[in-house]
Order: C-alpha cells, then structure tokens, then sequence
C-alpha cells in the first residue's frame, strides 16, 4: 500500500525545516499569492535535502488575499498565471540542481478548476504546455482531474487530512466553523480511512467515496507539524508505504 502526503510550502509560515522530512511531495509557492524568488529556491534546496518530489503552487493574482479569494479571470488569464508560474519555478529548480514533477493550484485557483471545466481545461493546457510530462494535482472527483486526463496528462486524485467536507464532495469554505482541522488524531483517523477505504465522512453526516492519490497536509495550519507527525505516524503503522505519487 502506497501513498503520497503533499504539502503547501514555501508560503513564509516558517514550517517548512520540520515539515519536510515528514511528507513526500511539497507544492512551492511561485511568488504570487506568496514566496519569492529566494523562498523559491530555498525551498526547493531543502526539498532536495530531504528526497521530496518538488511541484508548482499556482495561483491567482491575488497576494492581498493569499489566493483565497475567487476573482472573476478568463481562461486566458489562467492559462498565463499557471505558465508564467510553473516556468520561473522550473528555472529556479534547475538552476538548484532539481526538476519539477508535479503542479497543484493553490487556494481560489484551486477550488474555481475542481468545478469550472473551462479554467480546468485552462490550467491543465498550461501544465501540458510547460511540460507535458508533469502530473496535475486536483480535488478528487473534480473538474480538474477530467481535464487533466483528457489533455494526456498523468493526474493525482488529491484528498485532505486537515481539511472537512461538503457532501458535494467539494471542501468545508475556510470562513465556516471546523473547515480546518487542528486535532493531529482526527486528522490521522480521517487519512487513514481516505486511504485505506476511499471515504470520508462530510459535515452533514454522510459517507462521501473519493480516490486518494496523495493527500494535502496544509502548512499554514497552525498545528501542521502535529498534524504531518500524526498522519505520517499512523499511515506507517497500519503498512503503507509513503512516496511521491509523481515518481
């Protein structure tokens, strides 16, 4: 049994030294919604010191708002905001020594492409477009899965330990009571059942079924190096094996 345990990183939080060594993918920020190009590139140095596939965090124009905020863009203006983003990340990687494996929108971006198959489309071309051998993170069940696999891309079903559910299948909004989830055990019990049976239990009580590919441990939860021990602890123990999904 395998899987993956991704995190958002490089978003000046200053987690990422202990975060790191406890997950097998790290989704950088590309110095939009946060980062620049020295937090780029050392985090991509600190990945590599820890043998963690490295992946673009896209996002929208937004840095006010950490790229939480939906914002009414065109698919062009995706497409432009993913490209330009995956291509400095690209080069700070190779400039380090490294190479990108993955990309994961970020925040807005994120949730807009999980149920807008016109800006799924959008980002999934601009991935393909970068390089076509890149793997495209996205919401299990979305919108952005589709696209990415009819664009010939090799896709990542992504679920949430730190995060609660809708039973729409889409995530908890970040401004309702117990979207996040700060409790390292709750997190872990609800990681390892994405894992091992492909469900999840929603805010309203029912059991939703999603793929899980990789799951997301967010680094700006407060508690996410609790969390990440948690998680990482607990899928060890019941026999999985955590690697990188894109490798």
């Amino acid at each position: 049994m395998r899987i993956d345990l991704n995190c958002d990183v490089g978003e000046g939080i200053g987690q990422d030294a202990e975060l790191m060594p406890l997950i097998t993918s790290a989704n950088v920020a590309c110095g939009i919604h946060a980062g620049d190009v020295d937090t780029m590139r050392d985090t991509v140095n600190l990945a590599q010191l820890h043998g963690v596939a490295i992946g673009a965090h896209p996002s929208l124009n937004d840095r006010e708002n950490f790229g939480r905020l939906e914002m009414r863009v065109s698919p062009r203006e995706v497409h432009l905001y993913v490209l330009t983003q995956i291509k400095l990340l690209q080069i700070i990687a190779q400039q380090c020594g490294a190479r990108l494996s993955h990309v994961k929108p970020h925040g807005a971006l994120y949730n807009m492409a999980a149920r807008d198959v016109i800006l799924a489309d959008a980002v999934a071309n601009a991935v393909f477009e970068v390089d076509p051998l890149l793997m495209l993170f996205g919401l299990s069940g979305s919108c952005l899965i589709e696209s990415g696999r009819a664009r010939g891309l090799r896709v990542a079903s992504e679920v949430f330990a730190d995060r609660t559910y809708q039973p729409s299948g889409a995530l908890m909004v970040r401004s309702e009571p117990n979207a996040l989830i700060k409790d390292g055990d709750a997190a872990a019990a609800q990681a390892l059942r994405m894992a091992r049976e492909g469900k999840v239990r929603t805010a309203g009580g029912t059991n939703l079924s999603i793929k899980a590919d990789t799951i997301c441990l967010h680094g700006d939860n407060p508690e996410s190096v609790v969390v990440a021990q948690k998680v990482s602890a607990t899928l060890k123990a019941e026999g999985f094996w955590l690697k990188a999904v894109s490798l």
